[in-house]
């Protein structure tokens, strides 16, 4: 099976009888989670870890959602799953816009300020108050830039570049 697009990182059961609560990676996470969609182990990399479920009703739940799987009945089953990404095969998914890009390609991407290309992108890394930038510049330095605007001013799929109007002194933090 090819790899999967992770859309989802189960956390922990929720009550008795087989439901979890999922903590999305997706925009369209009332798109992803609807009923009859098979959710399917990945690890890091998108690879198939393990047997697809089937989602039988899901709801959104405190900025996460509730979903409860078909034929699984008992917390306990739950409970071995915490922490697994799920996924989806990526012609299941809406494609990203020309001003987006997936996750797994930010890394590589390159990185500008005002036409002069200043590094490479690669990675985001998540912390409490969102998603930061990994660039390694091109003098060798790391970079971590908020992934946000109005710092992120543009994105380009098709030539896998970002654009960034970083605040005075940023580039200047070592």
């Amino acid at each position: 099976m090819a790899p999967c697009l992770a859309v989802a990182r189960l956390i922990k059961p929720h009550g008795l009888k087989g439901e979890a609560i999922v903590f999305p990676l997706t925009d369209e996470p009332a798109v992803v989670f609807t009923v009859g969609r098979r959710l399917i182990p990945v690890d890091d990399e998108g690879n198939p870890s393990g047997p697809s479920v089937e989602v039988e009703r899901a709801r959104e739940y405190h900025r996460r959602w509730l979903v409860k799987f078909r034929g699984v009945e008992s917390r306990t089953t739950i409970e071995g799953w915490a922490e697994q990404l799920l996924g989806v095969p990526a012609e299941e998914l809406t494609p990203p816009a020309e001003d987006e890009l997936y996750v797994h390609e930010v890394d590589g991407a390159v990185v500008e300020v005002a036409g002069e290309r200043i590094g490479t992108a690669r990675g985001l890394l998540s912390v409490p108050a969102g998603s930061l930038l990994v660039v390694e510049r091109t003098d060798g330095r790391e970079l971590l830039v908020p992934f946000r605007r109005p710092i992120v001013t543009g994105i380009a799929r098709a030539t896998r570049t970002i654009t960034l109007e970083p605040p005075d002194g940023l580039l200047d933090l070592d």
